[in-house]
């Protein structure tokens, strides 16, 4: 029914582990609004570089201030913080967005040294759902294999994804983000969202 609110994620504990891709962050928050809005308990996982780095398209105080709003829990920014995750298994699904091409190489070769790794390896402890929304510029390069191996994994999905310049920048690679509601609810079924592959817009 028209206007009638979605409520596919009432009381459901998701994780929203936080990467790199800066350029991506505008896209993010109103996802995460979504989330929210459709009645999801958030929790917020920063990588380093999400936590540390200032840049061109967002101050790191002003991020945290608006993502706080939103969820009205503070941010985990420290592996140590991350770990608790998995023994207590404090969340229901994770979805990494935006998921830089770095991160997705390090998680499929089990490689742990950020916060928003380690919450994800710690939701994989538990088999549970892990969600990738990836962005990253060689993700028809050297990182496809990564990605492949993502693809086949168990317990892994990914918010469908296309070329988002492919005249300009032939490897990258982004999801669309206003999929990610869609998936997560998919991935609690263990269905994975499809087609995985979007054509052009």
């Amino acid at each position: 029914m028209q206007g009638t609110a979605d409520t596919r994620l009432d009381q459901v504990r998701i994780g929203v582990a936080i990467t790199g891709s800066h350029c991506t962050m505008g896209e993010v928050i109103p996802q995460i609004k979504r989330l929210h809005d459709a009645g999801a308990e958030l929790y917020t996982i920063f990588s380093y570089s999400t936590d540390q780095t200032d840049n061109r398209f967002y101050r790191v105080e002003n991020l945290k201030k608006e993502i706080h709003a939103i969820t009205g829990h503070g941010i985990i920014n420290s592996i140590v913080g991350a770990e608790p995750i998995g023994p207590q298994k404090l969340l229901d699904i994770i979805i990494v967005m935006p998921a830089t091409g770095n991160s997705i190489a390090k998680f499929a070769n089990g490689i742990v040294d950020t916060p928003a790794l380690m919450a994800m390896k710690a939701q994989l402890r538990n088999q549970r759902p892990v969600v990738i929304a990836i962005s990253t510029n060689d993700g028809l390069g050297l990182n496809l294999k990564n990605i492949g191996l993502l693809l086949n994994a168990k317990n892994i999905y990914f918010v469908p994804f296309r070329q988002d310049n492919p005249a300009e920048k032939c490897n990258s690679l982004q999801a669309d983000m206003d999929l990610v509601v869609d998936t997560i609810a998919a991935a609690l079924q263990g269905r994975q969202l499809q087609p995985v592959l979007l054509g052009p817009r």
